[in-house]
């Protein structure tokens, strides 16, 4: 058993890690970044900082998931982001995910640090699902993400072909009267699919010419129009078809 003292040395040395963290963070804070990220749907608090600014920082802590859950906790936008950099995803329960999501107010929490910490566990897919079956558009849209960083990386035997295709069925069925960032993502589902999933590449692009232009509206922004045909195609004449990343996080 730990005696009382090193628990109260390893909260102290815990603390001073956390403001420590929140110190530098603030020091890499860049007003442009700032005004960047309130642009795409954040809000104070938050410091501003570059993703690639983190990454000295992040090769610093590795993985540490109770100081992640201190970061994420604060409700700062940058704490957040670096909190799914050095999370321990195997470590974290549903319950854990649930929680993380329940946090993540715009799409770039949901989509880019839940959604990508998620898709390095094991529950990845099982998770994922009932997002996508849940009705809310953040939700909805991590789901799809996730799916996007999970074939982006893993081999394509992890994958039911079958399920595959009937999500891409789904998509098509969908699509055009889903929230608005749930049709983003289920937009880069399509492409993802037909570019990182050879047994439903065809299938794919059939659903992408059958889906055409997708209209994302944006608040104080003008409107968007997605093609997932064209994005296909255009990666296809770089050669990348087949493509798989060999990192999911930064």
């Amino acid at each position: 058993m730990k005696s009382k003292m090193l628990e109260v040395i390893e909260r102290k040395v815990g603390t001073m890690d956390f403001e420590m963290v929140m110190q530098e963070l603030e020091a890499l804070g860049k007003e442009r970044m700032k005004k960047m990220y309130i642009n795409n749907g954040a809000h104070e608090p938050l410091f501003g900082v570059a993703t690639g600014a983190m990454k000295p920082l992040a090769k610093k802590i590795k993985i540490n998931q109770p100081l992640a859950e201190q970061l994420y906790a604060t409700g700062n936008y940058d704490a957040m982001y670096f909190a799914g950099v050095i999370a321990d995803p195997v470590a974290m329960t549903e319950t854990d995910y649930e929680r993380w999501m329940d946090g993540a107010y715009f799409y770039m929490l949901s989509d880019y640090v839940v959604a990508v910490t998620l898709s390095e566990s094991e529950i990845a897919q099982a998770v994922a699902d009932k997002w996508i079956a849940s009705g809310e558009e953040l939700r909805m849209s991590a789901g799809w993400s996730c799916y996007c960083w999970l074939l982006g990386n893993r081999p394509d035997g992890e994958f039911s072909a079958s399920k595959i295709a009937s999500m891409l069925d789904q998509v098509k069925n969908a699509i055009h009267d889903a929230p608005e960032r749930t049709k983003s993502a289920m937009n880069n589902f399509i492409y993802t699919v037909g570019i990182s999933f050879l047994p439903q590449h065809d299938k794919a692009v059939e659903t992408a010419k059958a889906v055409g232009p997708v209209e994302i509206k944006r608040e104080k922004k003008k409107n968007s129009i997605l093609l997932a045909s064209e994005n296909i195609q255009k990666e296809i004449d770089r050669g990348k078809l087949g493509f798989k990343r060999k990192h999911v996080r930064c």
